[in-house]
């Protein structure tokens, strides 16, 4: 999915502390973004925020839904991150420059590795939409790997008294996603029944987000930080929880429109490949124009650190 924001801000990113949720515990409160055209389908975008913009490696968070909507996102590019599209209702068609056509469904997970570069397009019919999509941030290690896509239909659950969690991305408890990740890192779907403690990391900061039902711990709508140091998550009610984390990422990296770099003159190559037909190959089979890019600011974007 693409930030289609015509003034898109500029976000800059880097490094920077029991099941107690209250220790160290931070309401990020989401702002409103149209995706679309005229018919735009409202998004709340929680991550990056004003004051902390990545948990671990996540520097990227857009709820959605429930409603009724067609999604069309026009071809667009991307570099230097991970795509992670994950439904609770309804479904996604995704085309991609590697000639990838694939379409996602609740429960399966869609991930795109931009790496170098890449672009993709988004669609769907009108239909009752909900769900999230998520940007990891690659290291250096890894933000120059070729470009990639991976569907996974199927993926492990961790289960335990109160819960059950499927594990999207990384590690949770032991069980572990066949998703790649290129950073020590955690993402899933927690389906809350009565009260539970869900095992985390430790050495992890994690992020909470309601998806449905009711939850004792969480407002529908922000995302709520914990900071490392505690072993678990305690949770009660009903419903499913977004659950995401990692270890605190220790680069300073620039984020503007769909794009990850790491200085100002990387990220205007980036747009200038992009706006030349350069460097991230067709989306063939979407039908319309892609994506053009925002102009560049007036003043130069600055890598910093990733809470402010």
């Amino acid at each position: 999915m693409s930030n289609l924001e015509l003034d898109p801000l500029e976000i800059r990113c880097g490094a920077d502390e029991g099941a107690d949720n209250s220790a160290g515990r931070e309401v990020l409160e989401g702002r409103d973004v149209p995706l679309g055209g005229p018919r735009a389908m409202a998004v709340s975008r929680t991550l990056p925020g004003v004051h902390r913009r990545m948990i671990g490696a996540w520097c990227f968070v857009d709820a959605y839904g429930p409603q009724r909507a067609t999604m069309r996102v026009p071809p667009h590019p991307h570099t230097g991150l991970q795509t992670v599209s994950w439904l609770v209702a309804g479904e996604v068609l995704h085309r991609d420059s590697l000639g990838t056509l694939q379409e996602i469904r609740p429960g399966q997970l869609n991930l795109m590795t931009a790496g170098r570069g890449i672009s993709h397009s988004e669609e769907s019919p009108e239909t009752v939409l909900h769900g999230v999509q998520l940007w990891v941030a690659l290291p250096e290690g890894a933000r120059q790997v070729e470009p990639g896509f991976e569907h996974h239909p199927t993926l492990p659950v961790l289960a335990g008294r109160g819960f059950s969690a499927t594990v999207v991305m990384g590690t949770l408890g032991g069980v572990t996603s066949p998703a790649t990740a290129h950073t020590p890192l955690v993402g899933a779907e927690v389906a809350v029944d009565g009260e539970c403690v869900v095992p985390v990391d430790p050495a992890f900061e994690h992020g909470l987000l309601l998806l449905d039902g009711e939850v004792a711990e969480l407002a529908r709508g922000p995302l709520v930080y914990l900071p490392p140091g505690r072993p678990g998550v305690r949770l009660s009610g009903r419903g499913r929880v977004l659950l995401i984390g990692g270890e605190p990422f220790g680069e300073e990296i620039v984020m503007w429109w769909n794009f990850v770099g790491r200085d100002h003159d990387e990220i205007a190559a980036f747009r200038k490949e992009w706006m030349g037909g350069e460097g991230f190959g067709v989306v063939e089979g979407f039908d319309g124009a892609p994506l053009p890019a925002p102009v560049l600011p007036g003043t130069r974007l600055k890598p910093r650190g990733r809470v402010r």
